[in-house]
């Protein structure tokens, strides 16, 4: 191996024991290859057989807490017990060479729509429609609310017992712990909504709840990371100074990690703060002595990615990347980095494996993912 990537390389401890192998993280990805009702498929575990080979952390994509959280349709589930025997065959996969198997736990609120969730009702923070949907999303009354938040830790039971090494709450990609955080989708004026204290009352709760349930039932250490967006595009919204608050109270609550979710690494705050520096580096600074932070967003090469960790972030979270390469780590530890491909070509389907609704995905999402070649198949 090149000296020069022996830094992506280095185990890391965590400080509850738990030792990680490098700082490459495969990052959460919702690719829809699951069977309808939650459990796994042949085709998402070998999918992730072939992509968490190498990395330290492997995160799921989303997985659905109750039913009438799913978004996307071919989800992972962790609502029901009976998903325990799916959710372990996985963790065993993802383990089998030496990644740590994290669970990603989420409920999609209004981003939910009537055709994943046939008998149920689309419920949010309160009654604001996503945008196009033309659906009007119910605002979850006080006993609902707090049914969610024990879905949570009851989901956390379930990976545990599955024999998962962490979970990742996702707090990001404007699902619903998001739509309580947001001043746009929550506009409630009792104790879950209205300054940011309150609007942060939903994301801590569910972060207090998981923690109870590691605490009452791991018996050997087990990660809590929390996955946050920093800003939001519209306005009233998520600002970097609303996130930069949140933040500083993740960091206070004994998570093991912070993750950002965004399309580019450097990006730089929109409005909240004035200051020159990347989001990552400001997140960095404000959380990194309390509590560890992945970074994510458009990395595709070693050296890329060497340059994200010399920002002072402790692990480097590819998505995109390890579908296009999912030997990225073992061509820099046999020192072919040379030989790491950045690019798509119309031709790597079957080779890569990619399922026909994430390859349509792909080809028809402008500007997702570099194509080599741009002709139509």
């Amino acid at each position: 191996m090149n000296p020069k990537y022996q830094p992506l390389m280095e185990s890391f401890h965590f400080k509850n024991g738990m030792e990680v192998k490098n700082r490459i993280v495969h990052a959460p990805m919702t690719i829809s290859y699951s069977q309808q009702d939650g459990t796994i498929s042949d085709e998402l575990n070998t999918y992730y057989e072939r992509h968490s080979n190498g990395v330290g952390m492997a995160i799921t994509g989303s997985t659905i807490v109750t039913p009438n959280g799913r978004v996307f349709g071919g989800e992972l589930a962790a609502d029901h017990d009976d998903k325990i025997p799916s959710l372990q065959r996985l963790a065993t996969t993802i383990k089998k060479s030496g990644a740590k198997a994290i669970l990603q736990i989420f409920h999609g609120g209004r981003e939910s729509s009537t055709e994943r969730v046939p008998n149920h009702e689309i419920v949010s923070a309160s009654a604001v429609a996503k945008e196009g949907s033309g659906v009007i999303p119910r605002a979850l009354e006080e006993k609902e609310i707090v049914e969610i938040i024990r879905a949570f830790g009851a989901s956390t039971r379930r990976a545990i017992e599955a024999g998962f090494d962490g979970i990742e709450i996702h707090g990001a990609n404007r699902f619903l712990i998001q739509q309580f955080f947001s001043p746009y989708t929550n506009r409630r004026d009792d104790r879950w909504g209205g300054n940011i204290d309150k609007r942060m009352a939903f994301p801590l709760a569910v972060v207090d709840e998981v923690q109870k349930v590691v605490a009452d039932c791991a018996k050997q250490p087990f990660l809590v990371g929390y996955r946050l967006s920093p800003e939001e595009e519209w306005t009233p919204g998520i600002t970097m100074a609303d996130t930069l608050k949140l933040v500083d109270v993740l960091a206070n609550k004994n998570l093991d990690y912070l993750h950002v979710s965004l399309m580019d690494f450097w990006s730089k705050p929109r409005r909240g703060v004035e200051d020159n520096r990347s989001r990552m580096e400001i997140i960095y600074e404000l959380a990194h002595q309390r509590v560890p932070v992945i970074g994510v967003g458009s990395i595709h090469t070693p050296d890329e990615a060497l340059k994200a960790l010399q920002s002072g972030v402790p692990f480097i979270a590819l998505g995109r990347e390890l579908i296009i390469e999912p030997d990225w780590v073992e061509k820099i530890t046999l020192g072919k980095e040379n030989e790491i491909r950045t690019e798509l070509t119309l031709k790597d389907k079957e080779h890569l494996g990619i399922a026909e609704t994430l390859w349509l995905k792909i080809i028809n999402t402008p500007g997702w993912f570099p194509i080599a070649d741009k002709v139509k198949i």
